[in-house]
């Protein structure tokens, strides 16, 4: 008899136990609260200091001015198909100024850290610490895409060229897999690094050799064997040769090979495979990260 009463006990028990993980509006609409304010917060931080906006926009254009000057004269029949030397930088330069602002992206939440800020965020009665991740990288994405597009259509302007809608949304959607990615590992270094000194050091380290390690300078056929490498596993370099196919070729033909490295010849689509395998990765990374560092 007992035993007949036990196992009824332990099965009203587990039927009376409630499933895990169940999405509701309310919990949904709650998330959702949480990003908009933290964004909204974002946003009225670069209201307040609107100089990092500009600094975004004023520095890829004096790469850009400074850069194309001074190899105006240059043999670009040597170096590439294009015409001038201005119109091979150009697709380079934008995806650098994408790469600069993603990399600030972690620079908020450091400070927040800094001024405690972020221990009340993290007492707070939040849904899911995953907002501070979406809010961060949402926040980063916008801005970005307002700084190279700005960048894009003052070096349309300069060159009397215009593209194609389809034209414009590839190239946007490979500049904001590489906002995701590399905001993703700024924002996980804003939680490994002990302060804004070390974090601020880390990028002036990563800034220019990841440029220059890349073909937004010069074509991947003028570079040594190891820098051929190196420009072989950096991200940027598919990036830059994806938009610059896409800038300066009028017929669009995703499978025709546009970049030949040390291992594998790329296309575009294979290009953007690997861009959106990356940023997976980094999300992934950096989503365990937090959990580890804000239990």
């Amino acid at each position: 008899m007992l035993n007949i009463l036990n196992s009824n006990k332990k099965y009203n028990v587990t039927k009376l136990e409630p499933r895990k993980n169940i999405p509701s509006k309310k919990y949904i609409c709650s998330i959702y609260q949480e990003i908009t304010c933290l964004i909204r917060r974002y946003y009225i931080q670069i209201k307040r200091r609107p100089s990092s906006l500009f600094s975004g926009i004023i520095q890829p254009m004096l790469w850009l001015i400074l850069f194309g000057a001074l190899f105006q004269n240059a043999p670009i029949n040597l170096l590439t198909q294009n015409k001038t030397y201005y119109q091979f930088l150009s697709p380079g330069i934008i995806v650098f100024s994408s790469f600069t602002g993603a990399i600030n992206s972690g620079l908020p939440l450091m400070f927040d850290r800094e001024f405690g800020f972020l221990n009340r965020l993290l007492v707070a009665p939040l849904k899911s610490r995953d907002s501070l991740l979406l809010s961060s990288i949402i926040f980063i994405a916008t801005i970005t895409s307002l700084q190279t597009s700005f960048i894009i259509i003052s070096s349309l302007l300069i060159d009397s060229k215009t593209l194609s809608i389809q034209q414009i949304l590839t190239i946007f959607i490979i500049l904001l897999l590489i906002t995701l990615s590399i905001g993703s590992i700024s924002i996980c270094l804003a939680f490994i690094l002990p302060g804004h000194i070390e974090f601020l050091a880390v990028m002036l380290i990563a800034n220019l050799p990841t440029l220059f390690s890349s073909t937004a300078l010069a074509p991947l056929s003028f570079m040594p064997y190891w820098l051929q490498i190196l420009a072989s596993i950096n991200p940027l370099t598919y990036a830059i040769e994806s938009i610059r196919y896409l800038y300066y070729i009028p017929n669009i033909q995703y499978g025709s090979y546009i970049i030949k490295t040390a291992w594998f010849d790329f296309n575009i689509s294979n290009s953007i495979c690997l861009l959106m395998i990356i940023t997976i990765i980094c999300f992934h990374f950096v989503k365990n990260i937090i959990l580890y560092k804000c239990d």
